[in-house]
C-alpha cells in the first residue's frame, strides 16, 4: 500500500499542483458543533438524500421548499403527533416526490432519530463522538438502523452535516483496490475493516482529516 504522500503526489500529477488537489475541501466540524446542530436539520438531510437517489438532484433541489412544508419542516414531535392515514396523504401530496418507499424511508427514519434523541440527548451528539477511527462502524450503523441509509446516500448525509469521514465513491473505491485494501466494494467486515485500517494508516501518516484523505484518493485515479 503507497503512503498518503505517494497517493497525493499522483493526484497532484492529475490536477497540475497540491494545492489544486485541496482546494476548496470542506473543514470537518469538531464533536460539539455537530451535538449543537437540531435533530430536524439531520433528517432534512437524511431525506435529501434518499429522496435524491436514482433521480436528478435539480428535480430535488426545485421541490424542496414544499418537501419541507409538507414534512413540517421535519420537526420530530410534530411529525409524531400525525394520525395513521398522515402517510397516505403525503402520497399523494404534489409537493413531495411521490414515491411511496422513499416516503416511509422517511418517515421510518424521523423515528429513528427520535429514538437515538432520547438514548443520546440529540442525533448530532451520537454522530459527533463516533470515533473518525470507526467511521466504517458508523456508516454500517446508520444502514442497519436507518432506513435507505445505505451505500452513498448515509455516508453522503454524513460529509453535508460536516461529519469527518469518506465515501466509498467509485474513485476511491478503485484506489483502494489498486492498493491491495481490498478487491471490490466492501460488503462484509472484514472489507469495511480493512478499508478503515488503511483510512487510519493514511491519517496517521499525514495529520489530515478521513475527508481530505478521501478527496485526495478520488482525485488519484
Amino acid at each position: 500500500m503507497r503512503s498518503f504522500d505517494e497517493i497525493l503526489s499522483i493526484a497532484a500529477s492529475r490536477k497540475g499542483s497540491v494545492e489544486a488537489v485541496l482546494k476548496d475541501i470542506p473543514v470537518p466540524l469538531d464533536a460539539e458543533a455537530l451535538a449543537a446542530i437540531p435533530d430536524a436539520r439531520w433528517l432534512a438531510q437524511m431525506a435529501r438524500g434518499i429522496l435524491q437517489a436514482g433521480i436528478s438532484w435539480k428535480v430535488v433541489d426545485a421541490k424542496w421548499p414544499g418537501i419541507e412544508a409538507a414534512f413540517l419542516g421535519f420537526d420530530l414531535s410534530a411529525i409524531a403527533f400525525q394520525p395513521d392515514d398522515w402517510f397516505h396523504d403525503l402520497c399523494a401530496d404534489t409537493r413531495v416526490i411521490r414515491s411511496p418507499p422513499k416516503l416511509r424511508a422517511i418517515l421510518d427514519n424521523a423515528a429513528f432519530v427520535r429514538r437515538v434523541r432520547d438514548d443520546c440527548g440529540s442525533f448530532g451528539r451520537r454522530v459527533g463522538d463516533w470515533p473518525a477511527d470507526d467511521f466504517a462502524g458508523l456508516i454500517q450503523w446508520l444502514q442497519t438502523e436507518g432506513a435507505r441509509l445505505g451505500g452513498a446516500t448515509g455516508p453522503y448525509m454524513l460529509r453535508q452535516m460536516g461529519k469527518d469521514g469518506y465515501i466509498l465513491s467509485q474513485d476511491v473505491t478503485a484506489r483502494l483496490v489498486a492498493e491491495g485494501v481490498i478487491d471490490k466494494a466492501p460488503t462484509t467486515k472484514k472489507a469495511w475493516a480493512a478499508v478503515q485500517g488503511a483510512f487510519n494508516t493514511w491519517r496517521d501518516q499525514s495529520g489530515q482529516s478521513l475527508t481530505t484523505i478521501s478527496r485526495v484518493l478520488a482525485q488519484s485515479l
